[in-house]
């Protein structure tokens, strides 16, 4: 439902879960144990929750709006791209010479850093998505 929505708070550094299978209970307890904002379409999940914010948009521009505002939570850039945008993992520092082969030939010869999902393997570096990602977040900030 809010997939992409999940993807764009962990590229902001934000421990985002996407919950699939868990049914209204199960996402209502989990997220009191875990101390977590449950964000949401559904209206009768949304009023059954003590802390939950409703997204009716479907940009994802005024999603991110709407969840930093009422989070009370914004942007800060030390934290972007922190975590795997697929496992919600801290990424860790790769020794280049580790990806080679694992990345595209242009990738892996016009960067130097690269980051590691430790549970998922997934490969990350500041490439044209990188900038992709920053016009984003500009979009987005106040």
């Amino acid at each position: 439902m809010l997939g992409t929505l999940a993807k764009w708070l962990r590229i902001c550094g934000y421990d985002t879960e996407y919950v699939r299978e868990e049914n209204d209970d199960e996402i209502i307890e989990k997220a009191k144990k875990e101390g977590r904002i449950v964000i949401t379409r559904d209206k009768e999940l949304f009023s059954r929750c003590k802390k939950a914010i409703l997204v009716e948009s479907n940009t994802i521009e005024e999603q991110l709006r709407k969840v930093f505002k009422e989070a009370n939570i914004s942007i800060n850039e030390e934290n972007l791209l922190t975590l795997c945008t697929v496992c919600n993992v801290p990424v860790e520092e790769i020794e280049k010479e580790k990806v080679k082969g694992e990345v595209p030939p242009h990738a892996y010869e016009t960067h130097d850093k690269f980051w590691i999902c430790p549970k998922c393997k997934r490969i990350y570096w500041m490439g044209t998505h990188w900038e992709n990602m920053e016009k984003m977040i500009k979009k987005i900030l106040p």
